[in-house]
């Protein structure tokens, strides 16, 4: 049985452009991915349950973290006009594995008087999406 990962070794690596290089995005303490799959309702009379057939992947998901005066590319990556490479890795001592794949990136800023200044994105597909596994 394998071991799991602890998700403080987790980073997150992005572009500002879909052409550029990507680096590590500094302040990020959370991603996550969702790569639902749609699917479509084919049941016929006759049969005993509902059936599906399968269509694509709907690839979504979101970066949360904190402002950083040293880390611009939350704020140039969601002004990108061609998208942003994007690769999660679920630790840093596992490099072999993570997702990856190019996105639109939005964000998002929250400051309360209680924290420290919290800022998040979402990103959306802009095209094929990959889990590598070893």
């Amino acid at each position: 049985m394998g071991n799991p990962y602890h998700a403080k070794a987790a980073v997150v690596y992005m572009s500002t452009t879909g052409t550029g290089d990507a680096s590590e995005l500094l302040g990020c303490t959370e991603w996550t991915l969702d790569m639902s799959t749609d699917t479509v309702e084919v049941t016929a009379f006759g049969d005993s349950n509902k059936t599906y057939v399968q269509g694509l992947p709907d690839i979504s998901g979101t970066l949360a973290g904190f402002v950083r005066d040293d880390e611009t590319k939350w704020f140039s990556a969601q002004g990108s006009t061609d998208g942003v490479k994007m690769y999660l890795y679920f630790s840093r001592q596992t490099p072999a594995r993570y997702a990856y794949g190019t996105a639109w990136f939005s964000l998002s800023l929250n400051n309360t008087v209680s924290s420290a200044n919290e800022i998040s994105g979402n990103f959306t597909a802009k095209g094929p999406w990959t889990i590598k596994t070893s």
